[in-house]
């Protein structure tokens, strides 16, 4: 701020018709502290003078006040030591100027020291405080005692003015400026016209300004909208009613730095009693990242909440009162509601027991844990429709952190497909139990007859053989051959209702081990087929090696079986799979099978050549089908006709063996 210039004119201030220079001159000699005395006609205008010497003296000596006289047209006439101090003009600087130069541009703009003589001149006497300008420009905060001189007749004849510069005055106001400067939010004091009266480095940071360029301007420089208005009254209640209401709670408004950029700030007011009235101290707070980090919880939320719709499940998020506050549309559909049908109210409309109890802590445990035990587990509860009927549901829980403190989302899944198919496969595996278990009674109590059967029919044909017609050799050759394939038969029927109920645990295994017995079983068959079976190196594994056995006897029996003219040729091979299993391969150079049976060779008693072509019955490929399943693995069979056929099955690698 620059300084004013000082108008030229001195008007002089008359007593009576005499002029006052005349009779003593008051303007100071800078270097020398008595009065420039003019004439002396008397003795009792000398008395005069001693005495208004002894006045100014006096004055001099008051330092904390600023004391000076003015004419009627508010010309300075004198000037005392403390208004040298506290307005920076030495006497001989303002004696003869206009007191308006105290007044800042916008109050001499509203003709401020006009009104305030005119009011003195009505009143006699008129008591304020406000803002005053030094000779360097910087405003300061004075209290003003304003005081109409007249002579004995009643005439005005000048004015005199006593004030203070309040913002130096008490201890109280170093300490408050302290607190201001320590804080750590920008502090602006703020009189109830608008003024700015104080403000610390923070505020000088926030909004890009100095100090001296602040004081004494309107706060709608900084704050153009929302805050000057909170000081001024409107009709219907005064200013500190307009600014009670708002005492002691956050006001987010915009703000505006020096070179014009705006930015959010929340504002907290309290008020300030002072000796000028009420003032009010604004901390105010740069909430950009905090406006930021809502910006992007809403654009999550949003994400969130497009997660939400896109699931193939119900999805309700409950806070821990256990009340609703978000759900998706197949959570709509699930249960029959409207969503703001649901929004507001309690999970137990939709499940009545169970899910609630989770969130509300017992007498042992807070909230958090009760709920912390079911995160990640699925829990079968029951739901409620908004009809009235009750349908099965799997329920998933997982926490969710929100400005409003842990919810919980919990996926549902109607589950009543499930039950209906667990109950079917119940049923079912109970109905293949007492097939089995029937398989395996019936054969074993078939075993002695039919034994009986087969030892009389060959007796027969032993002893009667020749001794009777051609008819009755052919008959009996029939029987005999009908009771051993009954055996067979029974025996086969016998071997697969024993898979699941007779096995042994499954253990370390060497297939290989597994593999020489089954060749050892099978020895007459290669020999007399000439068959020509290699291996690679084979892993141990977990099985049941007995079973181990059978699945290579019955692999590498029926490549020696189906074979065309020539030479049969088995190799076996092992190779880790991507689940860490051992995958087994018996490859052939046999007939090989039509793709379209794949899966009617591992059905129980399927059989794809007649009787008259090749021996067995059809149960060898679904007893090696369920041993494989068994050791928690499965069988397949690649194949083309006439290009022989490689059969594959997985077993549980067995830790720390090769």
């Amino acid at each position: 701020m620059c300084k004013r210039r000082l108008p030229p004119d001195v008007t002089r201030l008359h007593i009576g018709t005499m002029p006052l220079e005349r009779r003593y001159d008051l303007v100071h000699d800078p270097g020398n502290s008595s009065a420039k005395v003019a004439e002396a006609p008397n003795s009792a205008e000398e008395a005069l003078r001693d005495s208004e010497e002894k006045y100014r003296m006096l004055l001099d000596e008051i330092q904390d006040y600023a004391i000076f006289m003015l004419d009627p047209q508010g010309v300075v006439v004198s000037w005392n030591a403390g208004a040298e101090r506290i307005k920076g003009y030495k006497a001989d600087e303002i004696v003869g100027h206009n007191f308006s130069v105290f007044f800042s541009p916008e109050d001499i703009k509203q003709g401020m020291p006009e009104k305030l003589v005119r009011i003195t001149a009505t009143n006699g006497r008129h008591e304020f405080q406000g803002m005053r300008v030094r000779k360097d420009g910087s405003r300061f905060l004075a209290s003003i005692i304003f005081i109409a001189l007249r002579d004995p007749a009643g005439n005005l004849r000048g004015f005199s003015e006593i004030s203070r510069d309040l913002s130096e005055s008490k201890e109280s106001a170093a300490k408050y400026r302290g607190l201001l400067e320590a804080a750590p939010d920008a502090m602006v004091v703020v009189d109830q016209s608008g003024e700015i009266v104080l403000l610390n480095v923070q505020a000088e940071k926030q909004f890009g300004y100095r100090r001296d360029e602040l004081i004494g301007q309107k706060v709608k420089n900084i704050i153009p909208q929302g805050f000057a208005e909170r000081l001024i009254a409107d009709g219907t209640r005064t200013a500190a009613e307009a600014l009670a209401q708002q005492i002691g709670t956050g006001i987010e408004l915009t703000g505006r730095r020096k070179n014009g950029s705006e930015f959010p700030i929340e504002i907290m007011l309290s008020p300030l009693e002072s000796t000028e009235g009420i003032l009010v101290t604004a901390a105010i707070r740069d909430i950009s990242v905090r406006k930021a980090a809502e910006k992007h919880l809403g654009q999550m939320e949003g994400r969130y909440r497009g997660l939400l719709e896109a699931a193939p499940d119900a999805m309700v998020v409950v806070n821990q009162g256990g009340d609703i506050v978000l759900l998706n549309v197949q959570a709509e559909k699930q249960f029959g509601y409207h969503r703001d049908e649901l929004v507001g109210q309690k999970v137990k409309n939709i499940i009545p027991r169970g899910f609630a109890e989770r969130l509300i802590a017992d007498g042992t445990r807070t909230a958090a844990e009760a709920l912390a035990q079911q995160i990640g587990t699925g829990i079968e509860l029951n739901g409620l429709r908004k009809d009235g009927s009750e349908f099965p549901i799997e329920i998933m829980l997982s926490p969710l952190e929100s400005t409003e403190g842990i919810l919980v989302t919990a996926a549902i899944r109607d589950i009543t497909t499930r039950k209906k198919t667990d109950a079917h496969v119940l049923e079912l595996n109970r109905s293949n139990e007492e097939l089995g278990q029937f398989a395996y009674v019936a054969s074993h109590d078939l075993q002695e007859p039919l034994r009986m059967v087969a030892s009389f029919t060959e007796l027969l044909a032993r002893r009667y053989k020749g001794k009777l017609d051609s008819d009755a050799d052919e008959f009996i050759g029939f029987a005999v051959d009908g009771a051993r394939r009954m055996q067979r038969l029974i025996q086969d029927l016998l071997a697969y209702s024993r898979v699941a109920t007779k096995g042994n645990d499954l253990v370390h295994t060497s297939s290989e081990e597994a593999l020489r017995r089954a060749l050892l079983n099978l020895r007459a068959a290669i020999e007399e087929s000439g068959a020509l079976v290699t291996h690679d190196p084979l892993p141990t594994v977990l099985a049941d090696e007995r079973q181990l056995i059978q699945v290579f006897q019955n692999l590498i029996g029926n490549a020696i079986k189906y074979q065309n003219p020539g030479v049969p040729r088995m190799h076996i091979s092992a190779a880790r799979n991507a689940d860490k299993k051992w995958t087994f391969s018996v490859k052939d150079n046999g007939l090989g099978i039509d793709p379209q049976y794949f899966e009617k060779i591992f059905v129980i008693f399927q059989r794809l050549h007649k009787r008259d072509e090749f021996s067995g019955t059809g149960i060898g490929l679904a007893i090696c089908k369920r041993i494989v399943e068994r050791h928690g693995g499965t069988i397949s069979v690649e194949s083309q006709l006439g290009h022989g056929s490689t059969f594959s099955f997985a077993l549980a690698a067995s830790e720390g063996k090769s």
